[in-house]
């Protein structure tokens, strides 16, 4: 009988204008996905929208991958309950337990409509259909300037950076900007940060991308030449020990530096009081490595790996919010993405106060009580 549902939604898929999933028979399953056909400029899509721990998750599909979608939901028979909509019958289904399926059809007092645009759309800082060849080469948009539907999600991780950054320079008043991107590697968000400040906020910028790929860095540097952007650089280097930049910086970006690399990009700043820094951290191995129970309140989150591992993830980056307060930060701790789309979610904005307050000792003493080392914790406490 499912296989007649199938057919159902695929004959009246060009006078469907809604579909919707509800009662899952799982816990890990979104309570509700609703599929809605309309336009966005100018181009016929499908809107998802998916909830779930009443969060809602939203993406855009083409007619194709639509009826993909929707073939793919009923053969796992995932939900209880479909209702389809034409712009006039409604026509429900309802699976029982045993897979028994029964079947009704209810003409609609008031029409459906196709939605003009969907509502829910975030309104970005860079758009989709927005004229920026970079990201065609970078992969994010097609040659019509559609974003790539496998890039997505990293379109809307950038977007989002760049909202806080908007969000955190809406009083820079210099003409100037000047940048540090920790661990760039294909750049896209150093790009989108060179486009916002030159194009959007009209100012002048001097952007350098640090990576360990000299390969990517020859391609980022040939693009950056290939669109004009004389104040985008790109260096091969290991953050770790190599000498980098002696020019003022205005803020220093460390999105996804792997484990330690973000603490060296996080103590660059520091030793050169720069006003602003932006870190999303990654792979936080290194107190996992060695923390062990020091008959305290974390002996409870030790006993699991699942729970260890988040653990130390976030101790990691509580001990660098600490520090950075302790050198004279005000530090916002921000979700930069739905943790649906990335584990890696957490993003510390700092801003420079010049108001050092705070002892380091209470992280010298959890160090020492469940043996654990924290690089920042200690190149800080060589310049002390």
């Amino acid at each position: 009988m499912l296989q007649q549902i199938v057919k159902e939604i695929t004959e009246s898929l060009p006078s469907l204008v809604k579909a919707v999933f509800s009662a899952p028979r799982g816990s890990d399953l979104p309570r509700r996905i609703v599929l809605e056909k309309g336009e966005k400029m100018g181009e016929s899509l499908f809107f998802v929208e998916e909830t779930r721990e009443n969060k809602a998750f939203h993406r855009n599909l083409t007619e194709d991958e639509a009826l993909s979608f929707l073939r793919e939901t009923v053969e796992a028979c995932a939900f209880r309950q479909i209702n389809l909509f034409t712009s006039e019958k409604e026509i429900a289904f309802r699976i029982s337990k045993k897979g028994k399926v029964s079947r009704s059809v209810n003409t609609l007092s008031v029409p459906v409509t196709v939605k003009a645009s969907h509502n829910k759309e975030k309104n970005y800082l860079i758009r989709e259909g927005e004229a920026v060849p970079f990201l065609v080469d970078l992969g994010v948009f097609t040659r019509e300037y559609k974003v790539v539907h496998a890039k997505y999600d990293k379109f809307r991780q950038i977007n989002r950076f760049i909202e806080i950054l908007d969000h955190a320079f809406s009083d820079f008043d210099k003409d100037e900007v000047r940048v540090l991107d920790f661990g760039c590697g294909k750049s896209y968000l150093t790009f989108f940060v060179y486009y916002y400040f030159s194009h959007i906020r009209k100012k002048r910028v001097h952007i350098i991308g640090y990576d360990l790929k000299a390969d990517v860095v020859a391609h980022c540097n040939e693009l950056a030449k290939k669109y004009g952007y004389h104040g985008l650089s790109f260096v091969v280097a290991d953050v770790t020990r190599d000498t980098l930049s002696s020019d003022p910086i205005d803020f220093v970006i460390s999105l996804h530096a792997c484990d330690v690399a973000t603490d060296f990009a996080l103590n660059f700043a520091l030793e050169r009081d720069v006003p602003y820094i932006f870190s999303v951290p990654c792979c936080q191995h290194e107190i996992g490595q060695k923390i062990g129970k020091g008959e305290g309140d974390l002996d409870l989150f030790l006993e699991h790996g699942l729970f260890k591992e988040r653990l130390c993830a976030l101790l990691t980056d509580a001990m660098r919010t600490k520090i950075l307060e302790a050198e004279g930060y005000r530090v916002e701790v921000l979700e930069f993405v739905d943790f649906a789309h990335s584990p890696k979610n957490i993003m510390l904005r700092a801003k420079r106060t010049g108001h050092k307050k705070k002892s380091l000792a209470p992280l010298f003493e959890l160090e020492a009580r469940y043996g654990f080392t924290q690089t920042l914790l200690h190149l800080r406490e060589e310049k002390q």
